[in-house]
């Protein structure tokens, strides 16, 4: 049983209160040996006698009308956006509500935290200086084939397999797309190519392009973070980074937590343009829908770990130069 932080009086003691009223005793005798007013004891015998032993146990304070309360159909597009990956603030902006607001109806729906399925608790870090580390990952994605796949349509139970075209040819797998990606730890920049494939003649010129993009905004990459992949591996790659002057890091193998910065990005960039950003109808129509995106999340969308600030915004400050 909780009780009000100050009351005075408990259900036993209101039961006593009672009992000595009905005993004849009056109001303000029995008020000055509990110690409170002779309204209080006026209020639980009234309670008593209207609700008996229920009526003596605190009552919610919690108001009857709540003029101020969210609309329902406004928490329920706010829960919608959050189940799209959209954050806190990125819903705050889109409905044009408070952050505070949106904070506590999504920890009252616990959607507070998405979590980070699979993975053990990071032990968090964060470099000072842009460029000093740089991440660098790769996420493949099946081609899109004939329209929207089984993300849009919903066609999980489909045998795709027994499926055949108008020659009866069976319909084979269409390929994977390999998005390189790349992000800078200290203010969360980000470059990102679609690329046909993870060899390491890709790797290497998606590197150096990466460089030159960094290189672009100001940023000199000094040390370069990747996992334990073939391409990352191979002696072209080794070369490329003594020729930039970069000094290569790899991951513990099967601790992808340790490139936890690529891991959350591509987790983000997925969200919000590979599956939930538009329905496409075909690998080129997302492929050109790839810069769009990453120019909002480099300029646009708040960074809870930056303090509710884009990237961009944070390597201003880092710099001390402002755009």
């Amino acid at each position: 049983m909780k009780l009000h932080a100050n009351a005075r009086t408990c259900p036993k003691s209101r039961q006593e209160i009672v009992r000595r009223f009905l005993a004849g005793k009056s109001r303000e005798c029995i008020a000055a040996e509990f110690a409170v007013s002779t309204r209080t004891v006026s209020k639980w015998v009234a309670r008593f006698r209207a609700e008996g032993e229920l009526g003596l146990v605190d009552r919610s304070s919690r108001p009857r009308r709540s003029p101020n309360c969210t609309d329902p159909g406004r928490v329920e597009a706010i829960v919608a956006l959050r189940r799209l990956r959209f954050t806190g603030p990125e819903i705050a902006e889109c409905l044009r509500m408070p952050l505070s607001t949106t904070s506590a109806i999504l920890t009252r729906r616990k959607l507070g935290r998405l979590g980070r399925l699979g993975l053990e608790p990071a032990n968090r870090y964060e470099r000072a200086r842009p460029g000093e580390l740089i991440h660098i990952d790769v996420k493949k994605l099946g081609r899109i084939k004939g329209g929207a796949g089984k993300r849009i349509t919903g066609g999980f139970t489909r045998q795709r397999q027994k499926l055949t075209d108008a020659g009866g040819v069976r319909r084979g797998n269409a390929g994977w797309d390999a998005v390189h990606i790349a992000i800078d730890d200290a203010t969360r920049l980000a470059y990102a190519e679609v690329l046909p494939d993870e060899k390491a003649t890709t790797a290497v010129g998606f590197l150096g392009r990466a460089i030159a993009w960094f290189a672009h905004h100001g940023i000199i990459v000094e040390r370069l973070l990747t996992d334990n992949g073939s391409p990352y591996k191979s002696r072209l790659h080794a070369i490329a980074c003594r020729h930039h002057g970069i000094r290569h890091l790899r991951t513990r193998p099967y601790r992808p937590q340790t490139n936890g910065k690529a891991e959350r990005f591509i987790r983000t960039m997925l969200g919000g343009w590979a599956y939930s950003g538009a329905t496409y109808g075909s690998s080129a129509e997302r492929r050109a829908a790839l810069d769009g995106w990453l120019w909002h999340y480099n300029h646009h969308r708040r960074h809870q770990a930056l303090g509710y600030q884009p990237p961009i915004d944070r390597l201003n400050n880092l710099l001390g130069t402002y755009s």
